[in-house]
């Protein structure tokens, strides 16, 4: 009876131990990997999300065929989009939305050299930054580095592709009329500014997205640095 104690205790006690070192070993692990593993990593991480972003919705159906990015009329509009379908006017919206998600499919494909020269001058403290931070760190560095500029860049594509439809004219007197009543946020009483923003917005989703699939499964990335660096994360 004692032995079987003795036994069991010892058991419990072996169990501790290899999970403390298990523990110990992760933390050491961490806390020892270098600025330049840790900096490496994580761009070749955000570079590779990147790419796979441009090229998820830089094409047909990018926005328009998925709902997490799909640019609708916003707010109040999309309700009145409603009665004007009602009214027979519903392939004029149609055409409207399609036209918005179509010019975000044709700028984003002009941000990759911008994404990824904002990658490759990562310093050491955002790649830190980005790899110990929450679900949003991704988001927040791209918009801190590059949306401004993007924005610039997205603005006349779009406004070349939303200015092929009629509606577009008509969606700015009323959204500018809707917004001095407080129905629409003035952000989004210009068509051309709304669709920009909202492909950005939909560009950093897609990217934390692919880098997500990156943390949770580094070594179906195909790189050595990436499962390492994330691998230590799991």
């Amino acid at each position: 009876m004692q032995r079987r104690q003795f036994n069991q205790s010892f058991t419990s006690t072996m169990a501790l131990l290899v999970l403390a070192a298990h523990q110990q070993a992760h933390a050491l692990t961490l806390a020892d990997l270098t600025d330049r593993d840790a900096s490496t990593g994580v761009k070749a991480a955000l570079e590779k999300g990147a790419l796979a972003a441009v090229a998820l919705l830089g094409r047909p159906d990018g926005f328009l065929g998925n709902p997490k990015v799909r640019i609708p009329l916003p707010g109040f509009l999309e309700d009145a989009a409603k009665l004007l379908k009602m009214t027979g006017q519903g392939k004029r919206v149609d055409e409207l939305v399609t036209s918005m998600n179509r010019a975000a499919e044709s700028a984003v494909p002009m941000g990759k050299d911008l994404l990824v020269g904002a990658v490759k001058s990562m310093s050491v403290t955002d790649a830190k930054k980005i790899l110990t931070g929450g679900g949003n760190s991704v988001t927040q560095f791209f918009a801190e580095k590059t949306r401004d500029p993007l924005g610039e860049q997205f603005l006349p594509v779009v406004t070349q592709a939303t200015e092929k439809v009629g509606l577009a004219a008509t969606y700015n007197r009323v959204a500018d009329r809707a917004a001095s009543i407080g129905l629409v946020k003035k952000e989004d009483a210009n068509i051309q500014r709304y669709v920009t923003d909202k492909s950005l917005d939909g560009l950093y989703t897609i990217i934390g997205e692919e880098e997500r699939k990156i943390r949770q499964n580094p070594v179906a990335a195909g790189s050595a640095i990436l499962s390492k660096v994330f691998g230590v994360l799991k």
